[in-house]
């Protein structure tokens, strides 16, 4: 059995398509095939069966393809490894975060970072909450940034590194929108632009509305931090947003106002699994983050 084989499965797994597999992998179609074959032949069972034009793995091959996942990740950072412990400011961190800090928080924190490591890799990994979870626990990445931190959690562990408030976006033209601070029960006749269900912002704002004395009326579900700004500015509805999601600057812009009463928060935590030692690389990085937020280096993480 070849590594080969197994990269190629798993691509053929993935993609349930031997061409797209093959287009991916930059080889012929037949020698993606010719692979697969072998690899049955050796194990003495079918992997794959066909149906039209795609190819589903059977029910040994399920049990086979979450082995070979595992092994291919185990590989990967044994390669890793090799390298931090020849050139420890040349290797990869593989971070995940969610969508809203994508837009100044993570472009921030890794400029700094690389100007003491220039040479370091990112590979990057967006999510939702459960997502990201599941990211960090399958080791698909070494580090998430991720709202609201998860406090009990048996299979990852972090830092709260951020508490960041939520404020109130509305049309420009909203009796409202010139005001310095307002009660969130003054937005309980309005109509909401909320996050789809999944999405962390979603039961925060849910959450604040109900303290407030009334439940949402939701208008409008929506999956970008840009997408609910830019209906809000449209006359659309009213939101709650993180102030970190509103420093773009686009012709098409809501207004802003602070939200008094209740106070309505979110943590921001940086996890890891609790099971596994971080890479070099990415103790590096923790490292740095830790102090860039300005927490104690040795601060253990939270269990």
């Amino acid at each position: 059995m070849e590594l080969r084989q197994l990269q190629y499965f798993l691509k053929v797994a993935r993609k349930e398509h031997v061409t797209q597999a093959a287009e991916e992998l930059h080889v012929a179609q037949s020698a993606v095939s010719r692979q697969i074959h072998q690899l049955e032949q050796e194990l003495g069972v079918d992997l794959f069966m066909q149906k039209g034009r795609n190819l589903y793995l059977t029910a040994v091959g399920q049990l086979f393809c979450s082995r070979v996942e595992a092994i291919l990740k185990d590989l990967e950072r044994a390669v890793n490894e090799v390298h931090e412990f020849l050139d420890p400011e040349q290797g990869e961190i593989r971070l995940g975060f969610p969508n809203s800090l994508g837009i100044h928080m993570i472009p921030s924190v890794v400029a700094e970072f690389r100007k003491l490591y220039p040479n370091v890799k990112f590979r990057f990994r967006q999510g939702t909450y459960p997502t990201l979870i599941r990211d960090v626990v399958s080791g698909e990445v070494d580090l998430a940034f991720i709202s609201p931190f998860p406090e009990n959690h048996d299979q990852v562990v972090g830092n709260v590194v951020l508490t960041e408030d939520l404020v109130a976006i509305l049309p420009n033209n909203h009796s409202l929108a010139e005001e310095q601070s307002i009660k969130l029960s003054q937005l309980k006749d309005e109509k909401f632009i909320l996050f789809s269900k999944g999405y962390s912002l979603r039961p925060i704002v849910w959450q604040a509305c109900q303290e407030a004395g009334f439940t949402p009326k939701i208008a409008f579900e929506g999956e970008e931090t840009d997408t609910i700004r830019g209906l809000v500015a449209a006359g659309m509805g009213v939101s709650l947003l993180p102030e970190m999601a509103l420093f773009q600057s686009f012709s098409l812009q809501p207004s802003r106002v602070r939200i008094s009463e209740p106070k309505v928060t979110r943590t921001i935590g940086l996890i890891h699994r609790a099971d596994e030692k971080l890479p070099l690389v990415a103790q590096s990085f923790r490292a740095f983050l830790l102090e860039y937020f300005g927490l104690q280096i040795d601060t253990p993480p939270s269990q």
